[in-house]
């Protein structure tokens, strides 16, 4: 029984952080949907980001 309580509460953190995602920093957002435009720095750090750190 202790297993299946260490697994539930496993899934209660949070598997990455998004303080450094691109939309954290948000310019604007869209009208209608709300979606957020984060500005042209932060695309390029989060692409600069993936390209260093792909497999």
């Amino acid at each position: 029984m202790s297993n299946s309580n260490d697994q539930e509460h496993q899934k209660l953190r949070p598997i990455e952080q998004h303080t450094t995602a691109a939309w954290a920093n948000i310019e604007r957002t869209k009208e209608i949907s709300n979606v957020a435009i984060p500005s042209e720095v932060e695309v390029g750090n989060a692409k600069e980001w993936v390209d260093s750190n792909q497999k």
